[in-house]
């Protein structure tokens, strides 16, 4: 039985990191892990408040882990932990230490990061629509992916552009 490569694909809101999962997951004739948060958020009838961030974490693992057993080859990561990291460090100036604990526990194979080069899309959700905030928050994705030891590339264009490139990388895991 082959081992199932774990690829993330990682950036800032409104980066198109959902649009793209789901188009290598069904080029790849697999499954994908949307992101959790946006599910629970919408079903949160008050503020999210810090404590959600570590609910949040624990449940994206759950399904993570749990879709990577019915996965062919590959399953796509809508994000991963680092993302809810960059959120509350940048919300409340610090990580869950669980979440940092799991964080160092979890192994990948590739990221790819979304870049900022395409519009931002207004959505409730959505916390950072300002271009120095999309360039912050790119940079500490950025950041992230260049110290972590894991191939990664950076993906950028429209959504054909966007999907050959990840397409292409996720192939030269083969």
């Amino acid at each position: 039985m082959n081992r199932v490569r774990k690829v993330v694909i990682i950036g800032p809101e409104s980066t198109g990191k959902s649009t793209l999962s789901a188009a290598l997951a069904k080029a790849f004739d697999t499954v994908w892990n949307p992101e959790y948060a946006r599910e629970y958020l919408e079903h949160l009838d008050k503020e999210y408040q810090e404590e959600d961030l570590l609910k949040i974490a624990k449940e994206q693992t759950f399904r993570e882990d749990l879709l990577a057993k019915t996965a062919n080859n590959f399953l796509f990561c809508d994000t991963d932990l680092y993302v809810i990291k960059v959120w509350s460090e940048a919300k409340y100036g610090h990580c869950d230490k669980a979440i940092l604990e799991e964080i160092s526990q979890r192994k990948y194979d590739l990221y790819l990061l979304t870049d900022i080069d395409i519009p931002w899309q207004p959505d409730p959700l959505r916390e950072h629509p300002a271009p120095e905030d999309r360039r912050y928050f790119y940079k500490q994705y950025l950041d992230i992916v260049q110290r972590s030891g894991i191939p990664w590339i950076n993906v950028r264009g429209n959504e054909m552009e966007r999907l050959n490139l990840g397409k292409a990388a996720v192939q030269a895991l083969l």
